[in-house]
């Protein structure tokens, strides 16, 4: 259990840290390219990835869609962060698991109980509800809609892109992870480069420590799978609620975040809707 409490606080605290980028003087580009190097040590460090029989020639178009995808929508989250909040923000990604419950249904042929037929329904409500923001500028409402929106659907892209892997090889998941992480390290880095970006210290030590962060997030959750093998449905409920409840907590508690009553029937309903689909009643 002790690893998917870590796991829940290194995913809350990516988003705080990229909630603060701004006022530290971090740039999100810069923090999420130097995210990538320390990630991929870490991999080949605890993940081991084994090369040896894995199906390049059939996978590179994965690879090269995450290496595209991992740091645009990286640098999307961090956008709807600091528009829309921890809160917002942290919830929109975790519902995005509906888009590979509703592909895995469609096309893959998976048996859906009414259960979990009722829990996708009550997540899209969910999402509707958490995406509702009242202000006073029209711009900035619809472009923090648009960010979750991004986010939401990103993060089910990439998720379905891993399960796609997963599909075709035993050691799919540390291999390819190390090798989206290399691509995204050279697409972020040679985009900057032509850019002529000018990199600066506090965006550098930024990124490592979100390397650390969203690697430490992505070991433990792993672990935590590991460790409680024969209760996969406790720890996808565990960690999606507990970013949730967390998330909710320090964006309001911490940051001030303001949630109107419809967020919070929101938020409501996106507990219910994970109970529904990850827990048998």
């Amino acid at each position: 259990m002790i690893y998917l409490i870590i796991s829940i606080i290194a995913s809350v605290s990516v988003s705080i840290l990229l909630k603060i980028a701004k006022k530290k003087k971090v740039n999100i580009a810069q923090a999420v390219a130097f995210n990538y190097p320390v990630a991929i040590i870490l991999s080949f460090f605890l993940l081991q990835p084994d090369f040896s029989n894995f199906q390049f020639s059939q996978q590179s178009w994965l690879f090269a869609g995450l290496g595209i995808l991992l740091p645009l929508i990286f640098i999307i989250m961090g956008m709807a962060v600091q528009k829309a909040g921890i809160v917002k923000a942290d919830i929109a990604q975790r519902l995005s698991l509906i888009l590979t419950l509703m592909v895995a249904f469609f096309f893959w042929n998976e048996a859906f109980t009414t259960q979990k037929l009722i829990g996708v329904g009550l997540a899209f409500v969910a999402l509707l509800f958490i995406l509702n923001k009242k202000s006073k500028s029209k711009s900035k409402a619809s472009s923090s809609w648009l960010y979750l929106l991004l986010v939401w659907l990103g993060y089910g892209v990439i998720d379905l892109m891993f399960k796609l892997i997963s599909k075709t090889s035993d050691n799919a998941f540390s291999t390819t992870l190390t090798l989206a992480f290399s691509v995204a390290t050279l697409i972020i880095f040679a985009y900057l480069f032509l850019k002529n970006t000018k990199f600066n210290q506090a965006s550098i030590i930024g990124g490592i420590i979100l390397g650390v962060l969203n690697f430490t997030n992505i070991y433990t959750y792993i672990k935590a799978h590991q460790f409680l093998n024969e209760s996969p449905s406790l720890v996808f409920t565990g960690m999606n609620l507990g970013v949730i409840v967390l998330g909710t907590m320090v964006g309001t508690i911490v940051f001030d975040e303001k949630l109107n009553r419809y967020n919070y029937i929101g938020i409501l309903l996106a507990a219910l809707a994970i109970l529904l689909l990850f827990l048998q009643f």
